[in-house]
């Protein structure tokens, strides 16, 4: 996608160079994006099955590999390895010993744990958290729940429980373990808007449009997608209702003019979206039905909005009116422009859910000969310190934050694929989530 966006843009902007400062990683990342300097050191215990129904076996196991990873990839947890945990599968709080699991080499500060049945088409399961430095102590977290079995719902209570822990344990910021991911994929031989769980599993096509879609934007009450179209009459923002399962209305989308990268308000009322209907690329805004729409920008290269999150009255974007492209925010009346980044090629803005940290893609070194070095940044809005969070493997592109503010989705190239990747926002725990096709422009759900 950067040749595309490159390709967009060179057209309109001319070749400039410039330097850029050097700046050291700074503390701020940490605890501007909740995850902290000091982990819990947790450990997951195998759920004691319950029960001789020959369903029970593989739900446990799904359940068990779902919980571990899904606290694993929290981001606030030091978790103990499998290998080191006692062997132990308490499946009450009157069965757990303590000191079994806060002694070495476990070595833990709390330890998750329970009893899974599955009898009569339903899945029972019973979760407790409970610390274990303090014997006798009163669990810490009491879950019950009671679903069809399934894979799947033992995939989603897995998720549940999980999420109910990080909420604990993790400053009442909830977990993310039951988001959604919505992305571009062309492995139905078109570019289409799939979705998928946090983690990757359950990837599916939602469009079946059969041309050319990007940029899938998932509403704050995850009920539409807006997204940009190819059809006959150019680029267009469109609505698919999640709801209705078709497309809908969307009528400011189509105004003439190449429409791109739409972008959601926090309440929901509005939509901002690139148009070049005045012959040129500006910020536009409209009702979310489609009425009122107005620029906000005026300059003929301003593209890629996305609105902060927590106040809702500014807006991020890109715009090469100094020269290459760069990260700027403003007002949402288009008041009060300032430029973030001091030079290179920067594009892909994302806004992190507080409100106070932007990730972006940045090619600092860009220029005449450089082959692309494109990696992911996040950047603190009040001081513009800036952390690197992915290091030249790759041309990485479109960050999006998790709503829980402690994670980023991106796209990453490698030679001629494009899959999606994850990490914690301070670049560790890289993961890729896609294999198949290629597949880009992903998007966080709001929840």
């Amino acid at each position: 996608m950067k040749a595309k966006f490159r390709l967009f843009l060179l057209s309109l902007l001319p070749l400039s160079f410039f330097p850029s400062p050097q700046i050291l990683a700074q503390d701020w990342v940490h605890t501007g994006t909740n995850l902290g300097s000091e982990r819990i050191r947790l450990a997951a215990a195998d759920f004691k099955p319950v029960g001789s129904d020959p369903e029970t076996a593989p739900l446990k196991a799904v359940f068990d590999s779902t919980l571990f990873n899904d606290l694993q990839n929290a981001g606030i947890f030091e978790m103990v390895s499998k290998s080191l945990a006692p062997q132990a599968m308490p499946g009450s709080p009157q069965e757990l010993q303590p000191d079994q699991w806060s002694a070495a080499p476990a070595s833990a500060a709390m330890v998750a744990f329970g009893a899974l049945s599955a009898a009569n088409g339903r899945l029972v399961v019973y979760g407790w958290l409970s610390d274990a430095r303090t014997v006798g102590s009163a669990p810490v977290l009491a879950s019950q729940y009671n679903e069809a079995a399934s894979e799947e719902m033992a995939r989603t209570v897995a998720h549940r429980f999980a999420d109910e822990i990080i909420y604990r344990l993790g400053g009442a910021i909830n977990g993310i373990a039951e988001t959604k991911i919505y992305f571009v994929s062309d492995r139905t031989g078109s570019k289409e808007i799939w979705v998928m769980d946090y983690d990757g599993q359950n990837q599916h096509a939602i469009t079946h449009l059969g041309n050319i879609s990007l940029s899938p934007r998932i509403s704050p009450d995850n009920s539409r997608i807006a997204f940009a179209s190819l059809g006959s009459d150019g680029w267009a923002i469109r609505m698919f209702s999640l709801d209705l399962g078709r497309l809908v209305s969307f009528t400011a989308g189509s105004a003439g003019g190449s429409n791109q990268s739409p972008a959601w308000s926090a309440d929901g009322s509005k939509i901002a979206f690139s148009s070049a209907r005045g012959g040129h690329p500006d910020i536009w805004i409209s009702d979310v039905s489609g009425v009122n729409a107005h620029n906000v920008t005026s300059f003929g290269s301003d593209v890629s909005p996305v609105w902060n999150p927590r106040t809702g009255n500014q807006l991020a974007f890109v715009s090469g009116r100094t020269g290459e492209p760069q990260i700027y925010i403003m007002d949402k009346d288009g008041a009060n422009v300032q430029r973030m980044t001091d030079g290179g090629y920067a594009i892909s803005p994302s806004w992190s859910p507080n409100g106070a940290i932007l990730a972006f893609a940045w090619n600092r070194k860009y220029g005449p000969g450089d082959p692309g070095g494109y990696d992911i940044y996040v950047m603190d809005i009040a001081s513009k310190n800036w952390l690197q969070a992915t290091h030249e493997a790759g041309v990485n592109d479109f960050p999006s934050w998790s709503p829980d503010g402690r994670h980023i989705v991106f796209q990453r190239q490698i030679g001629h694929r494009t899959q999606i990747w994850t990490m914690l926002a301070d670049g560790t725990n890289q993961q890729q989530l896609t294999f198949s096709g290629d597949n880009m422009m992903p998007n966080w759900s709001w929840k």
